[in-house]
């Protein structure tokens, strides 16, 4: 399917009628049926009318169905194989050149985001309005990714904290935890064992977990995850590639911001003034 095509229904999705969200679902689901059936056919496994999908295609800024095919075998004929991902090869690909990194990290983002659905977004943009408190987790390199989660959330909401940002502070960390917490967790293989009794405390107290994984970890996370936001980390070698879970990360921040509106600017301003009377920056 058209990369351009599923961004366009991720943005539009939520100002589509009902029908046409419906047909956008299947649209999604099952991606490669746009070269092989026709508006006609995608509109009956929908269950929906012809009339129904022309009205959806030119919402999403197409003239008809077949702009819409022409544009996906365009770009299915262009685009490299998606040859690279963790564990596919013993031997790490080293010495890329500069655009063949770039044209992973693309695909990589591209990728990500053309699977993640928005109300999936959403879904973990609630869950982190309308908690009590936020906590970040990360172990190893993914402590990173969740450091600058919790300075993104914090520059929106009050109460963000970081699990054992000093490493002798576990339990105390966990006895501040409430029901109704959020725990954005980001996590890649090997995980620590250490992850597995937190989060069965993080269950227990009734927190809701939200986890930023690879693509292939996903059903693992279905077991205790509230949202589970998926991301391409193929690499060339040396561990897998942290871009689409940084921009994740910030993508989910900008939902947030959009959900909580004038106390998320208030906080901002707030932030600002504090920046300004301690003189800190230049």
């Amino acid at each position: 399917m058209s990369v351009r095509l599923s961004l366009r229904i991720q943005e539009c999705f939520d100002r589509l009628s009902p029908a046409e969200q419906k047909l956008a679902r299947l649209i999604l689901q099952r991606k490669d049926d746009i070269l092989t059936y026709s508006a006609t056919e995608m509109a009956e496994l929908a269950d929906v009318s012809k009339a129904t999908a022309a009205r959806l295609f030119r919402s999403l800024g197409y003239a008809d169905f077949n702009e819409v095919r022409e544009q996906s075998r365009e770009e299915r004929n262009r685009t490299e194989p998606y040859r690279y991902s963790l564990g596919d090869r013993k031997e790490p690909h080293l010495g890329k050149s500069i655009g063949a990194h770039l044209d992973l990290e693309i695909s990589n983002l591209t990728r990500t985001f053309e699977e993640l659905s928005s109300e999936r977004l959403h879904q973990a943009a609630g869950l982190l309005k309308d908690a009590p408190r936020v906590w970040f987790l990360g172990f190893g390199p993914e402590e990173g990714i969740a450091r600058l989660g919790r300075l993104l959330v914090s520059r929106l909401r009050h109460d963000v904290m970081q699990i054992g940002l000093h490493q002798a502070s576990w339990a105390e960390d966990l006895a501040m935890m409430g029901p109704r917490d959020a725990l954005v967790l980001v996590t890649l293989k090997p995980r620590p064992r250490l992850l597995r009794p937190i989060l069965d405390y993080a269950r227990t107290t009734r927190v809701n977990i939200i986890v930023l994984t690879d693509q292939m970890s996903g059903l693992w996370a279905r077991k205790f995850a509230s949202a589970i936001l998926p991301c391409h980390v193929a690499s060339h070698g040396l561990g897998p590639s942290y871009t689409a879970m940084a921009s994740a990360v910030q993508l989910l921040a900008m939902s947030l911001a959009e959900r909580l509106g004038e106390r998320a600017a208030q906080r901002l301003d707030l932030i600002a003034e504090i920046h300004e009377e301690l003189d800190d920056t230049e």
